[in-house]
């Protein structure tokens, strides 16, 4: 058999999938060997080119995101993002496969890859063709995958019809393999795409709630309706004393800052508190170092919750706005409450004096500022129970359920 190398040519392509026969095809990560996806016996084929074991099932190319739902089965949401965010690139998205994917495909197994190939020749040919490619790397079992089209031809030259020489890969590296078949997904291989970027991609498309305002404004009642509906709660003063127990980044930035009232593992933090809430340059310097570990601490979380499906999110933070935690929300409220609740909150909350609690307030900022920075205002004027009811009627209003 002779292996014509094909330079422009797409239609000679083409012909040649549909009639059962092996054609290479650069991808933006290797070159792949690329056969009728839909047609057995030329999957066949790519096993015994390649001397792939039977168990191993093969991906499909596809030309688009709308593939999914021809060849696959309860294609969830999440799906879809990573598909408009990625595609075309180097992500393969496993998924329960229909039964027009051939069992030689799936290894007799129930789900399917599929994958988007960044590359301009090969997407015209997926589009010229109208058929799937299953297509694993031009290489045989155990070679280095090829870069280039002289690569796949000294491992395949008479053994496939052609190679389309679409010049050398980019990336050199495989695909990324992420499983969506169930929760939570699962990444099967490390690829060219990181693991936190297919991740942070599914926190951003979920519907984070940002929640914000003074001390004993209310805050946690609120966030108590949103836990009602499924979501992932994230109450970032809670983080920080948290991470003030076991970052030892954290601490070690604020011991150099403050020594007085940090030293090694162990934080005074009556001490700190009456540093900070003494001194607004103090109190800043403070926040400039949490906010950073906060926030990264917020998103390593949003990044788990999103890979076991979660789909809603609530953030509690006093400083929502300063932090930069409001770029990650959705939407915006602002909980208020009158001065003197909130320092009879503060004051059984935390176990300090009316002075302490009040000198608390007079370091945070005024309700004008929350107003003027939330989407929306919660008054939280009344006893719990009235305003746990106006949480949940703004919350149904304004469409988050989970």
């Amino acid at each position: 058999m002779k292996t014509e190398r094909i330079l422009s040519n797409i239609s000679q392509a083409a012909e040649l999938l549909k009639n059962g026969g092996l054609v290479a095809v650069p991808t933006e990560t290797v070159y792949g060997l690329a056969g009728n996806g839909l047609d057995s016996a030329a999957v066949e084929k790519i096993y015994e080119v390649k001397g792939r074991p039977a168990v191993k099932p093969l991906s499909l190319m596809v030309p688009d995101e709308d593939a999914m739902e021809r060849y696959c089965l309860h294609v969830p949401p999440q799906a879809h993002t990573l598909a408009r965010r990625f595609w075309p690139g180097p992500l393969t998205i496993v998924l329960e496969a229909k039964e027009i994917v051939p069992a030689i495909v799936r290894a007799g197994g129930s789900t399917v890859g599929l994958r988007c190939p960044d590359h301009p020749m090969t997407l015209a040919l997926l589009k010229e063709a109208g058929i799937p490619f299953a297509a694993p790397s031009a290489n045989p079992s155990g070679e280095a995958s090829p870069k280039t089209a002289d690569e796949v031809l000294r491992y395949f030259d008479g053994a496939i019809e052609a190679v389309c020489d679409g010049g050398p890969c980019g990336i050199g590296t495989e695909s990324t393999l992420i499983s969506m078949a169930a929760v939570p997904y699962r990444i099967l291989r490390r690829g060219a795409l990181g693991e936190d970027e297919i991740a942070d991609a599914l926190a951003a498309d979920m519907q984070i709630v940002g929640l914000t305002g003074g001390s004993g404004s209310g805050k946690t009642t609120a966030l108590r309706i949103l836990g009602d509906r499924g979501a992932l709660l994230l109450d970032a003063d809670a983080i920080y004393h948290e991470l003030l127990e076991n970052d030892r980044d954290m601490l070690d930035a604020l011991s150099a800052r403050f020594p007085s009232a940090v030293s090694g593992v162990a934080v005074d933090r009556k001490a700190l508190g009456s540093i900070v809430f003494a001194d607004a340059s103090a109190l800043q310097e403070l926040n400039a170092i949490t906010h950073r570990y906060v926030v990264e601490e917020i998103r390593r979380r949003l990044r788990i919750h999103a890979m076991n499906g979660g789909t809603l999110a609530a953030i509690d933070a006093v400083e929502l706005h300063a932090s930069g935690l409001d770029r990650l929300c959705a939407r915006t409220y602002a909980v208020l409450a009158p001065r003197e609740a909130r320092i009879r909150r503060i004051m059984a909350r935390d176990g300090i004096s009316e002075e302490a609690a009040s000198r608390r307030l007079n370091a945070q900022k005024g309700d004008d500022y929350y107003i003027n920075t939330c989407d929306i205002a919660l008054l939280n004027d009344g006893d719990e129970a009235a305003f746990a009811a106006l949480c949940r009627e703004k919350l149904m209003e304004d469409h988050i359920d989970g």
